[in-house]
């Protein structure tokens, strides 16, 4: 079965909480669908996701934060920066449930690498019907997977939610809340301008919007589906040497310097698509010089790429250093010299 890697989760959007990897030790992992789930259990999971909803919907933080499992109560900044940033999209919606599963982590210390394959797989692995997560350190315990479809005349927006047993109750224990379109484009479009790009033999386009093409239509990063894996193995043919991918940096020279890229990907900024491109630096904090080094990344890269002017709105660098602090700068495609 082909697999996907792993996606990379901005720090933003991420919100499932996990504990600290512990010794090794044995693992076993399940998951059912909502049709293998009791109606006891089916209701409860969906009953406390609608709860959550409601609340997100309202902008009520607080009271998500109250629901919480602990660990995630303790650090709610980026739950809250989030229902704030999105609760118009979610303001009247009628939600419909698009998924619902329920995963059980068994062990003693926390899965460093936990699996879950959940419906029926078939000879070549997934299904239209199945769906498989890829959790990191996840601990001991049984957890709902919920996700809506949030849908409104001007937008689509998944909601989704992670779910924590906790005696007869549900907790909260993550919340992702993203949009299904960008510009009013789904995930088809961009596969389908990712062909097109690749037809035209502009392989950084293509690779690029196969990466927002997969974005759009999986709700949840660590998510995978059939039309996911579909996506990724077509995207194979459209790979480029020179950006960064799987892990592994690549080297870009820009006004006589050689910079390490650590990351090149697409992300919405408003209405828009913009190319980011993160690199390595000593000392972010350093302003004027990461500006500096910012601005001749821009120029460089559509210098050297000249095809990403008609697929984007901008670029954005971002300077990164050993200690996580980063520098970013962003510039329209129209003031890019």
């Amino acid at each position: 079965m082909t697999r996907a890697p792993r996606h990379r989760i901005p720090a933003f959007e991420i919100a499932f909480a996990v504990l600290a990897c512990l010794s090794w030790s044995a693992h076993g992992q399940t998951c059912q669908t909502s049709s293998d789930l009791d109606e006891a259990t089916r209701s409860a999971i969906t009953t406390a996701a609608q709860r959550y909803f409601t609340m997100a919907a309202g902008g009520d933080a607080a009271a998500l934060r109250q629901s919480a499992i602990p660990r995630l109560a303790g650090d709610f900044s980026g739950i809250e920066g989030l229902v704030k940033a999105r609760q118009p999209d979610l303001t009247g919606v009628q939600p419909t449930v698009q998924g619902l599963f329920m995963l059980d982590e068994q062990g003693v210390a926390p899965d460093p690498h936990a699996e879950f394959y959940c419906g029926v797989f078939g000879k070549n692995g997934q299904t239209p019907t199945s769906a498989a997560f890829y959790l990191d350190n996840l601990p001991t315990g049984k957890y709902g997977v919920v996700i809506f479809d949030a849908t409104t005349p001007k937008a689509r927006t998944y909601f989704s939610l992670i779910l924590q047993q906790s005696g007869a109750d549900w907790k909260l224990g993550g919340l992702y809340i993203k949009p299904a379109q960008v510009g009013g484009h789904d995930g088809d479009w961009f596969a389908a301008h990712a062909r097109g790009y690749k037809a035209k033999s502009q392989y950084h386009n293509a690779v690029l919007y196969y990466q927002e093409a997969r974005n759009l239509i999986s709700p949840l990063p660590f998510m995978g589906t059939l039309a996911t894996e579909k996506l990724y193995d077509e995207a194979q043919s459209a790979q480029v040497p020179d950006f960064p991918s799987n892990g592994k940096s690549a080297d870009f020279v820009a006004s006589g310097v050689t910079y390490k890229l650590t990351a090149v990907y697409p992300a919405v900024v408003g209405n828009d698509l913009d190319v980011v491109v993160n690199y390595e630096v000593p000392d972010a904090s350093n302003a004027n010089q990461c500006y500096q080094s910012n601005m001749a990344i821009i120029k460089g890269i559509v210098t050297k790429y000249p095809e990403l002017r008609d697929a984007f709105a901008g670029v954005e660098t971002r300077a990164v250093d050993a200690n996580g602090r980063n520098y970013g700068t962003l510039l329209a495609m129209k003031d890019i010299k």
